[in-house]
């Protein structure tokens, strides 16, 4: 398909057919197309580890069962922020590593992974395959990073199931352009615009939405964030100990 059309078509699936596998090819055809994502000077400050071995995708759902697929597909993907390959760098030239002392290399490290992320589901659809995204798999990063024997400076940020969808899905609405588009400037928008959007996604009606889009992520953020990440984060060599984090 075309670029924009795939694009324009994507959609979220989480079932697939089990009996298909993926081919060599079409898996190096992903993986081609996501390594030559943007990224920052050329840094490529990401990894992707291909998960194929059944009893790590079995243990990856038993930590989040509400994602079954990612035994399901035909392979599982872990996007990873990765500062480790620079590390390595620092020492071979026996310079100081001094990302833990703010925000900006992390920042651009997981910038790094979702761009390589994005392109790997634009390829996944262009093939006629389908995916899902699974950031999830935070909510136990520091198991998830042991399993897949993650050393420090890397952080898992999404894994993306990839298959051949047994269950159509239409296009989810967007917000409207009005809340998202801003030329120039950040302009202000009136409260509607996401009452409006509430009602489209009420309509839209997709099974799995119990709240209203509003009432979801009033909801999410009025809970404390995940603190796992946080620590883990700190175990990992992202941040100093003196580094504040809650400020």
């Amino acid at each position: 398909m075309e670029a924009l059309e795939v694009m324009n078509q994507h959609r979220t699936y989480r079932n697939f057919d089990e009996t298909y596998q993926l081919s060599e090819a079409e898996l190096q055809k992903i993986l081609q197309a996501s390594r030559q994502a943007p990224s920052w000077m050329n840094g490529q400050m990401y990894s992707i580890i291909v998960v194929r071995d059944t009893e790590i995708r079995r243990q990856l759902v038993a930590m989040n069962p509400g994602n079954s697929h990612m035994l399901h597909s035909s392979v599982f993907l872990v996007f990873v922020a990765d500062l480790k390959r620079t590390q390595k760098v620092a020492e071979q030239y026996e310079m100081d590593y001094r990302i833990n002392e703010g925000f900006d290399p992390l920042i651009t490290a997981v910038t790094d992974t979702a761009l390589a992320l994005e392109n790997a589901v634009i390829a996944t659809e262009a093939l006629g395959l389908g995916s899902v995204v699974v950031g999830s798999i935070r909510k136990d990063i520091a198991e998830v990073s042991k399993l897949l024997k993650l050393p420090d400076y890397v952080l898992p940020v999404a894994g993306l199931s990839i298959g051949k969808p047994n269950v159509d899905m239409r296009i989810k609405p967007r917000l409207p352009e009005e809340a998202v588009i801003h030329y120039d400037t950040y302009k202000d928008y009136d409260y509607s615009l996401i009452e409006e959007y509430d009602d489209t996604m009420e309509k839209f009606a997709e099974a799995r939405e119990t709240k209203l889009w509003s009432k979801k992520f009033a909801d999410y953020f009025s809970s404390s964030p995940n603190k796992k990440v946080d620590e883990f984060l700190k175990i990992n060599k992202f941040f100093s100990v003196t580094f504040d984090t809650d400020k």
